[in-house]
């Protein structure tokens, strides 16, 4: 609370708070898992903006570790515009006992919980205000029985506003991914979410560029249809590795339509897997 603050007027409600309290900095918005789950590490995968393939990159990390023989999860916190449970191949709606919520299992064995398992169809638009869709964000990870996840990827909602905030506030994350492509305005809002993330304390492993080429099915040239990639530089800038350069594949958008996204596999994303199997 600060010093011309009104204590009778003060709710200690630090998140919906604008006061700069000297208390403020003190605060702790961590939320707890349901008591029945069990998450060993959560990565959560970020953009400055839409559009970069954020989800589609989490899917296939998600994949990867599953792929490596550790149980895998995917908390689609892309509230507003959620893919992750089309990509999966998800159909069913999500169901519950009255105390958890149950998420819906892969092919594989991955657990998979979006915001399309809630609504009645996968048409229907989510029109909620930021603070409805940042409760549930939060309620994905305390209302859901998440069973003996050793990785939990974590689809952000894109930008720096209210949800990807609460993101960062709420839930433990063991570190960040960022994606980006090569275009230079998307490396412009790349350097926020960086930023949000370090003056956040959240540590970020890395960046992935996606989009990075087209490789030439014929000779194996590699064509850069958005130009020259400034990337590593960005990488440099902040001291973070550059963990992959994801090319251009027309699997990539057949594959997640037809839901068989965890089929897919993207050797450029190897490096990036094993960095995050350290943790």
């Amino acid at each position: 609370m600060s010093e011309n603050q009104n204590p009778e007027t003060c709710n200690h409600n630090c998140e919906s708070c604008s006061a700069n309290c000297s208390s403020r900095g003190q605060a702790s918005f961590k939320i707890e898992a349901n008591p029945r789950s069990t998450i060993r590490h959560m990565i959560g995968i970020v953009s400055g903006k839409g559009g970069v393939g954020k989800s589609f990159i989490t899917s296939l990390l998600a994949s990867e570790m599953q792929r490596r023989g550790y149980r895998a999860a995917v908390l689609d916190g892309d509230i507003t515009g959620p893919s992750q449970a089309k990509a999966f191949g998800i159909h069913e709606k999500a169901a519950g006992d009255g105390t958890v919520i149950y998420p819906a299992v892969t092919e594989r064995g991955m657990q998979v919980m979006s915001t399309n398992m809630l609504l009645d169809s996968d048409d229907t638009p989510v029109i909620w205000r930021g603070p409805m869709v940042a409760n549930i964000l939060k309620q994905f990870y305390t209302d859901v029985f998440w069973d003996n996840v050793d990785y939990m990827f974590v689809d952000m909602p894109p930008g720096t506003s209210d949800v990807p905030l609460t993101a960062f506030q709420s839930l433990p994350l063991d570190g960040i991914v960022v994606v980006t492509t090569p275009q230079e305005l998307v490396g412009m809002v790349v350097d926020k979410a960086i930023n949000m993330a370090k003056a956040m304390d959240i540590k970020v492993l890395g960046i992935v560029e996606n989009m990075s080429y087209v490789e030439c099915p014929n000779c194996g040239e590699k064509i850069y249809v958005f130009g020259e990639s400034h990337v590593q530089e960005t990488a440099e800038k902040y001291g973070l590795d550059l963990l992959a350069r994801v090319p251009l594949d027309g699997r990539i958008a057949k594959m997640s339509d037809a839901g068989t996204i965890e089929e897919l596999k993207v050797t450029a994303l190897d490096p990036a897997a094993d960095v995050i199997e350290k943790l």
